[in-house]
């Protein structure tokens, strides 16, 4: 596992971790794999779960976006980032790097919630060969479970924006809502939740950065029917905004996996090994 420096177009830097396939050598018949997080959930999350991903025969890259993790940069309240960059700037560079340091032609994106709702906002979309997106959806706040809403609805659009006005950041630990962030961050992702279309609301009136209606990568989503956030409505919304795009939803029922619950966050413990396999089946088309 190899620490890594990402650059990023504006000149911010990124951390993340490279991890060659098992053995040192990819398999011919697997491409290198991008693993983009979720809005809050750290790098670290992700490790368990790549070390058996490459044991699969993938090489792999993991990373903080800035303002989270170890990227970053100082205090949070002073963090200037904001959700569209995540998309524009960070798994832009983390793409690049990915293909430079092996390669490739394309790579696989494996994008965790927000980190498989972006390839619209990505310049080098066509180096993608495939999306799968693990609770991928555009967290429609009309779309979302009516037991969950209301509770979404007050922290995405009362509580966090009241809250970074005061504090400078969002503080979405205490939400329940992972890790602390950047208040533009969490005040975007409210925006973005309340209108639907997730990431095509960062380039409305903006056409020479809007790639949605370009994409043509196939795009596999992944949500258990149990997720209150990932539902056939929010990942149905998240589909439409990608027109050209071939695209399948798979739904999972935690118990045909022997587990209680799956959720929108439990993918990627270890715990829930038996999801690995489905995840891994998909990344291979």
């Amino acid at each position: 596992m190899e620490p890594v420096d990402l650059v990023c177009q504006d000149g911010t830097h990124l951390k993340g971790h490279f991890l060659p396939a098992f053995g040192g050598e990819q398999s011919a018949t697997e491409r290198p794999v991008l693993l983009c997080p979720a809005t809050g959930v750290k790098q670290q999350f992700y490790l368990r779960f790549a070390e058996w991903l490459a044991r699969q025969g993938h090489d792999i890259l993991v990373f903080d976006y800035r303002g989270i993790g170890q990227s970053l940069h100082g205090r949070l309240r002073d963090s200037r980032a904001t959700l569209a960059q995540w998309g524009q700037q960070d798994q832009v560079a983390a793409l690049t790097w990915l293909l430079q340091r092996t390669g490739a032609e394309q790579v696989m994106l494996l994008g965790h919630s927000a980190g498989g709702q972006m390839i619209g906002l990505l310049p080098n979309h066509r180096r993608v060969a495939r999306v799968v997106g693990v609770a991928a959806s555009t967290g429609w706040l009309r779309g979302m479970r009516p037991s969950f809403r209301a509770k979404a609805y007050f922290a995405l659009r009362c509580a966090i924006p009241v809250a970074a006005r005061i504090k400078g950041y969002a503080p979405t630990a205490a939400l329940g809502l992972g890790e602390n962030l950047p208040a533009g961050v969490g005040v975007q992702w409210g925006q973005w939740c309340a209108a639907g279309g997730y990431a095509t609301n960062a380039v409305k009136g903006k056409p020479q950065e809007d790639f949605h209606h370009e994409v043509t990568t196939p795009i596999t989503v992944l949500h258990a029917t149990d997720d209150d956030i990932a539902t056939p409505t929010t990942v149905a919304d998240l589909l439409r905004t990608y027109p050209q795009a071939r695209a399948q939803v798979h739904h999972v029922h935690p118990g045909d996996h022997g587990l209680r619950r799956i959720g929108h966050i439990d993918w990627f413990r270890v715990s829930h090994q038996a999801l690995w396999p489905l995840m891994a089946k998909d990344l291979k088309g």
